[in-house]
């Protein structure tokens, strides 16, 4: 496999109106992202509020996103579940429509010890073609893969990669160390603050979210990051104040808020439940966006 997965993969919202998908503000954020120049974007991740889609309406956000942009992009589709059978078989499907590669996250809520989390994953990985994508994100499954079992993983021809999402530096030195008999290991930082800084100091790249507002921006620090631009840290802070409000909530209720504000979705709506974004939170935000002329 000599699949390519850096730089900012945005991990896509998924618009709402009155209880169904919002197609048409789908296609606009589509766009909002390939103009700002990201290199993939993920269907179905936790952005996208994962656990409230039924699997027809992924197919269907995929096959829009594969009709519209996806000869421009990688496109990669969040398939992991708390199940080894249903992600098998719900990451055979995404290999049907032509994903790209599968997010497969840390199995959350039964909290498996490091040698089911080593069955777990390599068994997804035998049972598809598809590029995998580790996604260890303990804040949300209570449960975190250790870095020996990473390595062990990496043994595996189609896994591919991580997406490391505690924000934790530190682990980047073990993470860089796992070697691959021929292709890249894909280091991969799920954490928006701390992005920028993973990419300077040896990481492939991105998966965001605060892409979804500012792609253009993020994509281009990324990049001088990557290129041993000791600025892109410093010139990442003028965002601070807006990763301050994206996480004031949990994600992605302001995301989706000021997807709206922009005019880039046409609706803030979530699915239960999740809530829309507090009002108290709203007059502050706006003044966020209004101050980096996003509004």
């Amino acid at each position: 496999m000599n699949e390519v997965f850096d730089g900012v993969i945005t991990a896509l919202v998924t618009p709402f109106s009155r209880g169904e998908v919002d197609e048409v503000s789908f296609v606009k954020l589509l766009y909002h992202q390939i103009e700002g120049g990201v290199s993939g974007l993920v269907i179905n991740g936790t952005t996208a509020e994962s656990p409230t889609l039924k699997v027809d309406e992924v197919k269907r956000l995929f096959q829009i996103a594969k009709g519209e942009v996806g000869n421009r992009v990688r496109l990669v589709v969040g398939t992991g579940t708390n199940s080894t059978s249903a992600t098998v078989e719900f990451t055979q499907q995404a290999e049907k429509w032509g994903a790209e590669a599968a997010l497969v996250v840390v199995p959350y809520y039964n909290r498996p010890p490091q040698r089911g989390l080593l069955a777990h994953f390599s068994t997804v990985a035998k049972n598809t073609k598809l590029p995998v994508l580790i996604y260890n994100v303990p804040t949300r499954t209570s449960c975190s893969i250790e870095m020996s079992t990473v390595a062990k993983l990496a043994e595996e021809k189609n896994i591919v990669g991580i997406k490391e999402a505690t924000g934790k530096l530190e682990f980047l030195k073990d993470l860089k160390a796992i070697k691959r008999q021929s292709e890249t290991f894909w280091l991969l930082s799920g954490d928006d603050a701390t992005g920028v800084e993973f990419c300077a100091r040896g990481g492939h790249g991105i998966i965001s979210v605060v892409s979804n507002l500012i792609p253009g921006p993020l994509s281009e620090l990324v990049k001088k990051a990557r290129n041993g631009d000791s600025s892109a840290g410093s010139a990442y802070q003028i965002f601070k104040d807006l990763l301050r409000w994206l996480y004031i909530e949990a994600n992605p209720i302001p995301a989706k808020w000021a997807l709206a504000e922009m005019g880039i979705i046409a609706s803030s709506e979530m699915r239960l439940p999740l809530v829309p974004l507090e009002d108290e939170h709203a007059k502050g935000f706006r003044t966020c966006l209004q101050n980096l002329k996003l509004i």
